[in-house]
């Protein structure tokens, strides 16, 4: 059978910084685009840690230039319907630009920002003209869409993390949740010693023990933590920045972590993100249980939800259900391409199908309810 020709073309950093670990979703995202439409990825390679990009970065950062840092150029020989650039941050535009002339190739370019804080716009004004290259530019941050959008002349739109929920769901083969608490990456230091005094009475208290934002594989990584994350009973979580005032200001964003524990089935203990969005994409019970930033009261809020197993099952399942239902990747590509006016292919409709029957079997619902859950994505996509 003939393989269609590509109609998107995804500009990947995974050969440039193919190991830091805040870019394995963004690497599992691209991988996912792949699967459910005719896409190409294209990954040149650059060293980050060469003199050369640091000095093309620490020069964008004082002067409107964007010279090649020392990435491979790229040469398309087709013409896509859409070119999407994932970044991690403002500053991989430099590789982007640098590599290819999207504009060229591409009826419309979209490009997809990880980490980008309100305070951080005027430090990356000079990356801003960059933005205004992109038909669309897409930010996870939802604060920063009204302050970006008023600098630069590009559509600017926010779009939720998300998460390969079939990866993450511990259905339909549920696994014994052996870890007791789990926690990575910025965590409270108050709260990890009463943790680490609880784990000498018995606790499995598994945290980060060593310093350092790396992984071997990204692919092994998301697989390994996954598998971790659905053997979790409680699964520690925060806004972004939570401990770094200094940078977010009263800017509270929501994290990976929250969508990642919530499809496992995990009880999610930490703070709920004081942001509307927050409000709209986790609006069941009990999808965080507050434990407010540097509490020691962890102890006393496990030991009530301990007392309370089907509250727990409850919550677990309504988690993964939720998120197979609203927190796909699947359906953040689907508010990329409503976005851009392209229809969706095959594949999507048969991932999302499957999403739904798999939520339908943890999660039964009766027909109003199923309708109203129907009522609830369609809206979530309108507001995407």
């Amino acid at each position: 059978m003939t393989q269609p020709k590509p109609r998107v073309l995804i500009f990947s950093q995974r050969n440039i910084f193919s190991r830091a670990l805040f870019r394995c979703p963004h690497l599992e995202f691209e991988d996912l685009i792949a699967e459910l439409d005719s896409a190409e990825i294209v990954a040149p390679k650059a060293n980050p840690s060469s003199l050369r990009h640091n000095i093309v970065k620490r020069a964008a950062y004082r002067l409107p230039v964007a010279l090649n840092p020392g990435i491979h150029k790229v040469h398309p020989k087709a013409r896509y319907d859409l070119f999407l650039a994932v970044c991690g941050q403002p500053q991989d535009l430099l590789m982007a630009d640098a590599a290819l002339k999207w504009r060229d190739v591409a009826a419309t370019s979209v490009c997809l920002i990880d980490e980008f804080w309100i305070t951080e716009i005027g430090a990356y004004r000079n990356f801003l003209h960059l933005l205004e290259k992109f038909d669309l530019v897409i930010l996870y941050y939802s604060q920063t869409v009204k302050p970006l959008a008023e600098r630069i002349k590009s559509t600017c739109m926010f779009l939720p993390p998300g998460v390969d929920t079939l990866l993450f769901s511990p259905y339909p083969d549920p696994v014994a949740r052996s870890v007791d608490v789990y926690s990575i990456g910025r965590r409270s230091e108050i709260t990890h010693q009463k943790l680490r005094k609880m784990a000498e009475d018995g606790l499995f208290y598994l945290h980060d023990s060593m310093a350092g934002g790396d992984a071997i594989n990204s692919r092994e990584h998301r697989a390994l933590f996954a598998k971790v994350a659905k053997r979790t009973r409680y699964f520690i979580v925060n806004p972004g920045l939570i401990d770094r005032p200094d940078i977010r200001r009263d800017q509270m964003e929501i994290g990976n972590r929250y969508f990642e524990g919530a499809a496992s089935g995990t009880i999610m203990v930490g703070e709920r993100p004081n942001n509307p969005e927050f409000e709209r994409l986790f609006d069941w019970r009990d999808a965080v249980i507050r434990l407010p930033y540097d509490s020691e009261d962890i102890d006393i809020l496990i030991s009530e939800l301990d007392s309370q197993p089907e509250r727990q099952e409850r919550i677990r399942r309504t988690n993964v259900a939720k998120s197979l239902l609203h927190h796909d990747w699947a359906y953040r590509w689907e508010a990329i391409l409503n976005a851009v006016g392209l229809q969706p292919m095959p594949q999507l409709a048969r991932r999302k199908e499957r999403l739904k029957q798999l939520s339908l079997d943890i999660w039964p619902l009766p027909e109003a309810a199923l309708k109203k859950e129907r009522e609830v994505a369609t809206a979530c996509q309108d507001l995407l």
